[in-house]
């Protein structure tokens, strides 16, 4: 699968395991999140992959029809999300939801992965 030393095999067969159109946009996110920092590790925790630095930065939870990426600490990232992408009404968490490969912007949500990660190093 993608091969990188960040990257966990439970993720490989998590990302196996969905169907093909899914399976597609969550490789391309984990690709877009990896990319992001090599501060960056992935896990898997919750029947998900995860990523974090000094605590946990950002997850994709994958479902039959969409892929969120979501944000440990989403609400404290709803200022530098110019492009208004992320969603839910938590306490802290926010998501952003994929239905398709057109839906995918990497700079905005590599900016959104870099700001979640730099609220890790405080």
């Amino acid at each position: 699968m993608y091969e990188n030393v960040r990257t966990v095999e439970v993720v490989d067969q998590y990302i196996l395991d969905l169907p093909d159109d899914i399976q597609n946009i969550t490789t391309k996110l984990r690709k877009i999140i990896l990319n992001s920092s090599p501060k960056l590790k992935e896990e898997y925790k919750w029947s998900m992959p995860n990523y974090a630095y000094n605590g946990l930065v950002c997850y994709l939870q994958a479902s039959k029809k969409h892929v969120n990426l979501g944000f440990q600490r989403g609400n404290e990232l709803l200022e530098k999300d110019t492009n208004k992408l992320l969603q839910g009404t938590g306490k802290t968490m926010r998501h952003i939801r994929i239905k398709n490969m057109e839906d995918i912007q990497s700079g905005a949500f590599t900016s959104l992965i870099k700001e979640a990660l730099a609220l890790n190093e405080n």
